[in-house]
């Protein structure tokens, strides 16, 4: 069985799969495996490069950042800066020195012993995802929105893969927290990419990977502040 069978229509099928290449959450086999129908499949490719266009603007927020050149200058000076001046002085003994090259080798050996020691007993805090990426789908219905959440803009983009909400009605979207009651965190502007701002109760919910899921409620969204109609597509959040 291929992979684009593996991913048939139930999971949305090559359009689906090529989104979760650009995004970048596939499982490292599937990954490698969509990478060679890259190269040997023009139908995949185009499917690929247009999900690279439709995410393009979710990155233009992101302006490149590049080092100052004093970065570079002040690096340069810990590594260089003491042991040209020794070996100016030494005439570059130091360099042929054979006790010299076995003491740094020890201190070295002791350096990453004691490094090792101190990440044992304080290991690492790790930062919390930035950002979350879920594949919202669900049985019996047509509807998939890729999402991702960034917590540092405090919003979600959503891109419909495909689906249609029908006249006088509407997607909301919701947070679903354990078995507690879901959150809406409103209704879905119509567009292939959105965006949608998240309110900071739900921001710190969102971060430990809460589940995202889209109902089909009446125009404007839920009168009764939950979900009143059919829910068609959900899934976890999860970092990448």
């Amino acid at each position: 069985m291929t992979l684009a069978e593996d991913n048939g229509p139930e999971r949305g099928g090559d359009d689906l799969l090529a989104a979760e290449y650009v995004l970048g959450v596939l499982p490292a086999d599937e990954r490698q495996v969509a990478s060679r129908r890259i190269d040997t499949e023009a139908a995949f490719a185009r499917l690929v490069d247009a999900w690279e266009v439709r995410f393009a603007p979710m990155a233009a927020a992101y302006a490149a950042v590049e080092p100052p050149a004093s970065v570079k200058a002040a690096i340069d000076r810990r590594l260089f800066a003491s042991s040209a001046s020794t070996s100016g002085a030494q005439g570059g003994s130091l360099w042929t020195s054979l006790a010299f090259w076995r003491g740094l080798a020890a201190a070295a050996i002791a350096a990453l012993a004691v490094y090792v020691a101190l990440l044992y007993v304080n290991p690492p805090v790790r930062p919390p995802e930035t950002r979350l990426v879920a594949s919202l789908t669900a049985d019996n219905s047509n509807v998939k929105y890729l999402a991702v959440y960034d917590a540092a803009r405090h919003e979600v983009g959503l891109s419909l893969v495909s689906g249609d909400r029908g006249a006088g009605k509407d997607f909301e979207l919701w947070m679903i927290e354990g078995k507690n009651a879901p959150v809406s965190m409103g209704v879905i502007p119509a567009g292939q990419t959105v965006r949608m701002a998240v309110a900071p109760a739900i921001q710190r919910k969102l971060a430990q990977g809460a589940v995202l899921a889209v109902s089909l409620e009446p125009s404007g969204g839920s009168p009764t502040g939950q979900p009143t109609g059919p829910v068609v597509a959900a899934g976890d959040l999860k970092g990448i």
